[in-house]
């Protein structure tokens, strides 16, 4: 777990769930691209890891994989639904598992978008876009 040290400003607080560092890297560089308010990322390379820093801190969106080791993303939007603790935390998905059966599994765990892996940067944009509009 580790957390990009930002100033406080102004901004959502991301949390990135991946358990490949190099995911999470590009992850965070396409998020520096995209012109939209940020006030800090936080990291965890499980749900185990993401549910604590949930716990921690005041996180607007969720970008979780799937197919992680301690706690998968889908036990981690699981668990998050049945603590009912983040009812305005945006849930996003970035997975290589794009089968119809997961999305409908995400459609039922509030999940707001689906990326599957690997994405555009244009793509991120858009759902950074739209979370925005949709915190405002």
């Amino acid at each position: 777990m580790s957390e990009v040290p930002v100033p406080p400003a102004q901004g959502l607080t991301l949390l990135i769930a991946d358990d490949s560092a190099v995911m999470r890297a590009m992850i965070k560089r396409v998020i520096g691209m995209v012109d939209v308010p940020i006030g800090a990322i936080l990291e965890a390379g499980d749900g185990k890891q993401a549910l604590a820093l949930l716990e921690q801190h005041d996180v607007a969106v969720l970008f979780t994989d799937i197919n992680m080791p301690e706690m998968t993303g889908t036990e981690l939007l699981c668990e998050i639904e049945r603590r009912g603790c983040w009812p305005h935390l945006l849930r996003v998905i970035i997975s290589t598992d794009g089968s119809s059966a997961r999305r409908e599994e995400a459609d039922a765990l509030k999940v707001r978008f689906y990326l599957q892996k690997p994405f555009r940067p244009e793509a991120m944009r858009d759902v950074l876009d739209a979370l925005t509009s949709h915190a405002d």
